[in-house]
């Protein structure tokens, strides 16, 4: 229901396809406009979700009229066709970042996995989180974030986290890289009702093992150790 109400209310926020504005140029006043829409629809897909984060509110958060809007973004596909790009590279740039700078003397394994989990609470991460959740019964949505999804897993996740662990190619170390990619992203939107705190460090402590495991570091009985 709030997804065809989001729609709805964006469908009324377009001009009428006769009088529809012609799209914003590329003027530094016009980039900056468009990068700030960008910023605001990426936030309020973080904070609200991204259906009810609709081209009006996106505008109001903006500080735009809704003219101004309309000529920058005359739809909610036009929007997407540039917000999906715009937050897939502020998630590469921050992995990117994360992972040039690993301190010396650490475990590469364990230092991989925090800064993931790291990285999974940071604004550009939770914002495609949310849109990958409405996508799962948004197909126009879906179809405009397999191009992403795919890129991410291919370049950023694949090979940083593989020099991250030093880690090979082999489905052995892809299954480490996998099973603490996954298991991370689950548990970082997850709710666990009681002892959240003490569950998660739990959690992370046994993904970290089974990945040093995988890795050839370890042992299956170091997945969770007696004492």
């Amino acid at each position: 229901m709030d997804a065809a109400i989001s729609r709805l209310d964006d469908r009324a926020f377009e001009a009428p396809t006769a009088n529809r504005p012609r799209q914003a140029g590329d003027s530094p006043k016009s980039l900056r406009t468009r990068a700030r829409i960008l910023d605001t629809a990426m936030r309020l897909f973080a904070e609200i979700g991204y259906h009810p984060a609709s081209n009006a509110m996106i505008a109001e958060a903006s500080g735009l009229t809704r003219g101004a809007m309309l000529y920058h973004f005359a739809t909610r596909e036009a929007l997407l066709d540039c917000v999906i790009p715009h937050i897939q590279a502020a998630r590469a740039h921050l992995f990117e970042e994360a992972a040039a700078h690993t301190p010396p003397g650490v475990d590469r394994t364990d230092h991989a996995i925090d800064i993931y989990w790291r990285l999974l609470h940071a604004l550009p991460f939770v914002a495609f989180a949310e849109m990958e959740h409405a996508a799962r019964t948004d197909i126009p949505l879906r179809e405009r974030l397999q191009g992403a999804q795919a890129a991410f897993d291919r370049n950023q996740v694949g090979e940083h986290m593989a020099e991250l662990v030093q880690a090979g190619e082999a489905p052995r170390f892809q299954a480490s890289r996998d099973l603490a990619r996954f298991v991370l992203e689950g548990l970082s939107r997850a709710h666990l009702a009681y002892e959240g705190d003490v569950r998660t460090d739990r959690l992370l402590a046994v993904v970290k093992r089974a990945a040093r495991m995988l890795n050839r570091k370890g042992a299956l009985a170091d997945i969770w150790p007696e004492g």
